[in-house]
């Protein structure tokens, strides 16, 4: 976090306030959010940048920091850069499908 060149913040707003201070309800928010980040994640790699997901317990803290309102909440920590020369990958392997499925 401390290397990278830029550091994105998704907040999602799970209602919107107008000028009088009335609530109106925002529906599906995790859902878009989470579709939202997705594609800003295939971009970044698309890109020729690299990324990964990040998200901290707690992340409130993000905030008050950046003097979001209390309609928004922390959903996702970006770090995007270019990979390190010396970076390294874990090999992780796939379950098989009969590892994670039943078919009836």
């Amino acid at each position: 976090m401390e290397e990278v060149p830029w550091l994105i913040v998704v907040f999602r707003k799970n209602y919107d306030v107008d000028e009088l201070g009335a609530k109106t309800k925002n529906y599906y928010v995790q859902e878009s959010v989470g579709i939202a980040c997705g594609f800003l994640i295939a971009a970044i790699h698309m890109s020729g940048l690299a990324t990964l997901t990040h998200t901290p317990s707690p992340m409130g803290f993000l905030s008050k920091i950046l003097g979001r309102p209390v309609n928004e909440k922390p959903f996702l920590l970006l770090p995007v850069g270019h990979p390190a020369t010396d970076g390294t990958v874990p090999n992780i392997q796939r379950k098989n499908l009969d590892e994670i499925s039943d078919f009836i």
